[in-house]
C-alpha cells in the first residue's frame, strides 16, 4: 500500500501540471485575442483659461458595436480617491458635478478608434492624473492609460516665444520670397551685362565697317566730282 501511493501522488501532481498548463494556455490566448490596445500622452501641459485636449486611441479586434464604453476618471495630485468625469456608450455622458461640472466635451470618434475629450477654462485646480477606460465586448482585456496633466498660468515669456513663433512663420515666407527676388534681379542684372559687354564689342567692329564704308563713299563722290568739274574744260576745247 505504501508503495501505491507515491505513485497514486506523481500521477496526481502530472495531471494537475498539465491541466493547469492548459488554463494558462487557455487564458493567455483568450487574453491576445480579447485584447485592446489603448494609448494615450503621458503628459501633456495647458494653460489656464485655454482648452485642453485630452487625446486617446484605441485599436480593437471587434467591430464597434452600442456595447462599446469609455469611462474618463480624475484623480487628484497626492490623492488616491477616484472621480468619473465622463461616460460614453453610444450617447455622451459629462459629468453633471464636481469641479468639471459643465466642462467636459467629446471630441472623439469610436468608429475611428478616438476616444479623446477636452476640459474647458481649465484652472490650476485641474493638475492631477487622468485615465482613459475602454471597452467593446468581447474585447474588455486591456491596458489603462494614464495621462498627467499640468496647468499654468501664461507667463510674459511664453507671450514672447509664441509672439516670436508667429512672427517667424508669417514673416519667414515673406523673406524667402524677397530673397529669391533678389537672386533673380541678380542673375538678370548679371545677364544684361554680360550681353552689354559682348555688345560692345559688336558694335565697334560696325563703327569701324561703317567708318570705312563711309570713307569709300567719301572718296567715291570726290572722284565723281572731279570728274564733273573737268567735264567742262574738256567740252571748251572740243568745241573751240
Amino acid at each position: 500500500m505504501t508503495k501505491i501511493l507515491p505513485l497514486i501522488h506523481a500521477d496526481t501532481c502530472f495531471l494537475s501540471f498539465w491541466a493547469c498548463l492548459r488554463r494558462y494556455l487557455f487564458y493567455y490566448c483568450v487574453h491576445i485575442v480579447l485584447s485592446l490596445e489603448i494609448k494615450a500622452d503621458a503628459h501633456v501641459r495647458g494653460y489656464v483659461g485655454e482648452k485642453i485636449k485630452l487625446k486617446c486611441t484605441f485599436k480593437s479586434t471587434s467591430s464597434v458595436t452600442d456595447k462599446l464604453t469609455i469611462d474618463w476618471t480624475y484623480r487628484p495630485p497626492s490623492s488616491s480617491r477616484t472621480e468619473s468625469i465622463f461616460h460614453y456608450q453610444s450617447f455622451q455622458y459629462p459629468t453633471t458635478a464636481g469641479t468639471f461640472r459643465d466642462r467636459i466635451s467629446w471630441v472623439g470618434d469610436v468608429y475611428r478608434g478616438d476616444a479623446s475629450i477636452s476640459i474647458s477654462n481649465p484652472t490650476l485646480k485641474d493638475n492631477g492624473t487622468f485615465s482613459c477606460a475602454v471597452k467593446n465586448p468581447p474585447d474588455v482585456h486591456h491596458n489603462i492609460p494614464v495621462t498627467e496633466l499640468t496647468v499654468t498660468e501664461r507667463g510674459f515669456g511664453t507671450m514672447l516665444s509664441s509672439m516670436a513663433l508667429l512672427s517667424v512663420l508669417v514673416f519667414l515666407p515673406s523673406a524667402v520670397v524677397v530673397v529669391l527676388l533678389l537672386l533673380r534681379m541678380a542673375r538678370k542684372s548679371a545677364g544684361l551685362k554680360k550681353r552689354s559687354k559682348s555688345g560692345y564689342k559688336k558694335s565697334s567692329i560696325e563703327v569701324s565697317d561703317e567708318t570705312q564704308t563711309m570713307k569709300r563713299r567719301i572718296d567715291e563722290s570726290l572722284h565723281d566730282t572731279r570728274r564733273v568739274t573737268c567735264w567742262p574744260k574738256r567740252s571748251r576745247s572740243t568745241g573751240s
